[in-house]
This record gives structure tokens, sequence and C-alpha cells, in this order.
């Protein structure tokens, strides 16, 4: 739980949010501790750990986290 961000964390940068998704994986932080703790809504926690899935920490940058979307929504039609 140490390499967690601080909680109330407000400024996301990728490597904070790999943290976040790396815990919930290992199941040392659930997703609800994790909404709590840094007042996130479960369909923003759902997004990185998809992206993660999907793209690895670079998905998890605010602006290839908008490119990925913006592709897999194409995709999607």
């Amino acid at each position: 739980m140490n390499t967690l961000p601080p909680p109330g964390t407000k400024r996301w940068v990728a490597s904070r949010k790999a943290a976040v998704v790396r815990a919930i994986r290992a199941k040392t932080l659930t997703m609800v501790d994790a909404c709590e703790r840094y007042s996130l809504s479960i369909d923003e926690l759902m997004q990185w750990v998809r992206a993660a899935e999907r793209h690895g920490e670079p998905g998890l940058r605010a602006t290839k986290f908008q490119a990925y979307r913006h592709l897999e929504a194409e995709s999607a039609r």
C-alpha cells in the first residue's frame, strides 16, 4: 500500500493510475476502497482498468486515453 498515491489525490498522471490498477489486480485494494480513497466513480476506475489491460501504462495517459477511446468507438460501429 505504500506505493499507492496518497488519499485525496487530485492530479492523476499515468504512473499514479497504474499504481492503483496494480493494487486492484493484486487484490491489495478493492475497487470500492479505491473509489472511496480517491473520490472516483466506479465508471472512471473501470475505464482505467480497461485502458491498462488493453494498452498498458501508456494507455492511462490523458492524451492517449482520449485517442484510444475514440478509436474504440469507431471500431464498435
